[in-house]
């Protein structure tokens, strides 16, 4: 991949072979394609180009000299090379890196780098004006047309209507200037219209403790180094984490580099984003899929040129082409949002250390209950670790309470347990602030027929319909297929005959509202909640005081920051505690910790209440007594004595087709063709969790290996020896989260 460019060179005029360069193409192809160039275009590595296939035309990226492998008469010639700044040849190391860690092709990595095409012709141009030089009006102008040519001549070229608004005049008086001669037309490109400010990393020095100062100034050291390393920033929920990294941030801004925080939830940024505003007097460019439009493509195209020096977002992000990359950030760096499941299978965390590592600038990995493989690679002593362990300001870390429910149950057809109801209604009765958290959305999981005992199914997966009364529907959370609520059972004809089973968020909204009919009572679900304008608006409602009680799902576990918030009640500790997951207790150890950090997060002592029928589990007694330290000992001790990770590799195959019996045999001959090999085995067929999704059938492989085995060579060996008919899909997943 160097730098020199292509181009037809003849000089002594013969007849020559046409000068050929490899095309990688965003398209799940097995790998770059030559194509000829004409004798009047030059092209560079990294630049983007359109070529045809076969009948269409495809925008793609040279990735360097041609193979060589089609006859010179048989090219195709590159057809146009788009005026952007070429793809750095370290986001082209880290597209081919991310493609064989995943077991991708590059293309379909490259399909997420070139996810704004129309960001690659030059920006459109607004019609502005500007001040005509040695303009001398005729006769003496009045004082608004004076006063809007002072503002002109100052800033520079300004729309009519940007120069209407900062001269305080009416269009009338732009389109006298421009009469008169005194203005005259002008272009402004778009990009110099949306960018605004830039972030200012001494707009505002903040108040930091010793602890908090002691980490900043090791990691302000990190980015001076200007080398790869990866530090963990652990502290307890409400330690200003953020704090301390945004001062990483600011250094990184001091030597003129760019910087991109990852977050989990992008909807759920609204006090995140405030907080940056405030510390570096502009706001960051923002990445997410609800990112459209103009907006999308001048943050694509302003990081391509290195203008914009901050961006906030989801795993995508990864992505962008930053020219001058100096630190990344991934906040929360726990969360299974993290990791994408769908298409190209990859884990942002372990992708964002990465790309540090190849463009040798530091990353920081920040959470409150970090993920056991960060803390075994602090452990192996491969990450750096900054712990802060006390809250800021002095706040002290919420009372944890276990509700026996074997015990104390809640009363028939109600999901409160006493002891909930009583505390909630101190609370609200003290004028502060409560929430009530359940991982369920919608009004219940699972709805069923009285007369016959069917159990609504979504007729694309193996698993039931939620109910969502509010919306009038039942919904697969899976698939996203959804229909009304029937009158009747499909089944067997009854009316009137079905009935929610199990509690969701809307569920104990209606318990809850029965129960306190004057609390202001507010719902928080990815259902309820659509971007981070919903999010804001959810922000002031509850630091306006609008509402006392919130009802959400894991979203309401990430970031907020609220002073009035000091009772956390968990409805069912116990939800995620089952399934034989291999992470389900850190998982739940992690979720809980988190929410439970939500509670007394300023000068009012905050409680949580948690409700379980296993009030004995390990990670709930770690949780009550405040005693991570022996719970994540134990829970490492456990991976590391079954060899699973982080002290373990595991590989997951998920063979899928539109039919049952075809993706069982496609499976069995995949396990028969199993290469094997020292320290690895394989398990399987079997049914996935999920056996049927989105209308595939789905049968699971799972490999088990030592840390130091390469999986991937052993499986592409494996996958060649099992060829596998057109209708059948395998899926690899290296390093899975997820085991449905």
């Amino acid at each position: 991949m160097s730098g020199a460019s292509f181009a037809q060179e003849n000089p002594a005029g013969l007849d020559a072979a046409p000068a050929r360069v490899g095309v990688l193409l965003p398209l799940a192809l097995a790998g770059v394609y030559d194509y000829a160039i004409p004798k009047e275009l030059s092209v560079s590595p990294g630049d983007y180009v359109v070529v045809p296939l076969g009948q269409r035309e495809e925008i793609g990226v040279v990735w360097g000299a041609g193979k060589g492998d089609i006859a010179a008469g048989r090219l195709k010639p590159v057809l146009h090379r788009f005026d952007a700044p070429p793809m750095p040849e370290i986001q082209r190391r880290f597209i081919e890196w991310v493609a064989d860690y995943t077991m991708s092709s590059p293309g379909a990595v490259l399909r997420m780098a070139l996810a704004v095409p129309e960001a690659l012709d030059p920006p459109a141009a607004l019609a502005a004006l500007r001040a005509r030089a040695g303009f001398v009006p005729a006769k003496p102008l009045t004082a608004s047309r004076r006063r809007a040519l002072e503002i002109l001549a100052a800033q520079g070229p300004m729309t009519a209507r940007d120069l209407a608004r900062a001269a305080g005049v009416g269009a009338g008086v732009v389109k006298a200037l421009a009469e008169l001669g005194a203005a005259e037309p002008a272009e402004l490109a778009v990009e110099e219209s949306i960018d605004g400010e830039a972030p200012d990393p001494d707009a505002m020095q903040v108040a930091l403790s010793p602890q908090q100062q002691a980490a900043a100034t090791a990691l302000r050291a990190a980015v001076r180094a200007g080398a790869y390393g990866a530090t963990l920033l652990e502290g307890v929920t409400g330690s200003g984490k953020t704090e301390v990294y945004f001062e990483a941030v600011a250094e990184a801004l001091r030597a003129g580099r760019q910087v991109l925080v990852l977050v989990p939830e992008i909807a759920l940024t609204a006090q995140w984003i405030e907080r940056f505003a405030k510390r570096f007097g502009a706001p960051p460019a923002l990445w997410h899929s609800d990112v459209r439009g103009r907006e999308r493509r001048a943050a694509w195209r302003g990081v391509a040129e290195g203008r914009v020096k901050v961006v906030v977002g989801a795993r995508s992000a990864l992505f962008l082409p930053f020219p001058d990359l100096g630190l990344i950030v991934v906040d929360e760096e726990h969360d299974s949002s993290f990791k994408q499941e769908d298409g190209v299978v990859y884990h942002a965390r372990d992708m964002a250390v990465v790309r540090a590592h190849l463009g040798a600038f530091p990353v920081v990995l920040a959470s409150a209950t970090p993920a056991l493989e960060t803390l075994a690679n602090v452990e192996r002593g491969r990450y750096a670790k900054l712990d802060l362990p006390e809250r800021h300001g002095g706040a002290e870390l919420p009372a944890v309470s276990l509700v026996d429910l074997r015990r104390a149950p809640p009363p028939p057809r109600r999901w409160l347990s006493p002891a909930l109801e009583k505390s909630l209604a101190e609370t609200l009765a003290a004028g502060e602030q409560a929430m009530l958290f359940l991982n369920r959305r919608g009004y219940a999981p699972v709805t069923v027929c009285r007369a016959c005992g069917t159990k609504l199914n979504c007729p694309n997966c193996s698993t039931w319909l939620v109910e969502h009364r509010l919306a009038g529907k039942l919904q697969c959370h899976h698939c996203g297929y959804a229909a009304p609520l029937p009158k009747s059972c499909a089944s067997c004809g009854a009316e009137a005959t079905l009935v929610g089973c199990g509690p969701g968020v809307e569920r104990l909204a209606e318990e809850t509202t029965a129960l306190f009919p004057d609390a202001r009572l507010a719902i928080m679900a990815s259902d309820t909640v659509h971007g981070p304008e919903a999010a804001q608006e959810f922000v002031r409602r509850m630091r306006a005081r609008e509402i006392d009680l919130v009802i959400g799902t894991q979203i309401v576990a990430k970031g907020y920051d609220f002073p009035m918030l000091t009772l956390v009640g968990v409805v069912d500790a116990d939800l995620s505690l089952g399934g034989g997951d291999l992470r389900a207790a850190e998982r739940t150890w992690q979720l809980l910790a988190q929410v439970s950090g939500r509670a007394g997060r300023a000068e009012r002592p905050g409680r949580v209440l948690m409700q379980t029928y296993m009030p004995e589990h390990p990670v709930l007694q770690a949780l009550a007594a405040g005693d991570r330290e022996r719970f994540l000992a134990a829970e490492m001790e456990a991976r590391r004595s079954s060899g699973y990770p982080p002290y373990g590799r595991l590989a997951a195959l998920v063979v899928s087709a539109p039919k049952r019996e075809q993706a069982e045999r496609a499976a069995r001959d995949l396990a028969r063709a199993w290469p094997g090999g020292d320290g690895v085995e394989m398990w399987g067929p079997a049914p996935a969790p999920l056996a049927l999704l989105r209308g595939l059938h789905r049968f699971r492989l799972l490999v088990k290996a030592r840390k130091d085995v390469a999986l991937q060579p052993l499986i592409r060996r494996w996958l060649g020896a099992a060829k596998q008919p057109g209708a059948v899909r395998v899926k690899v997943d290296i390093d899975p989260y997820s085991f449905l």
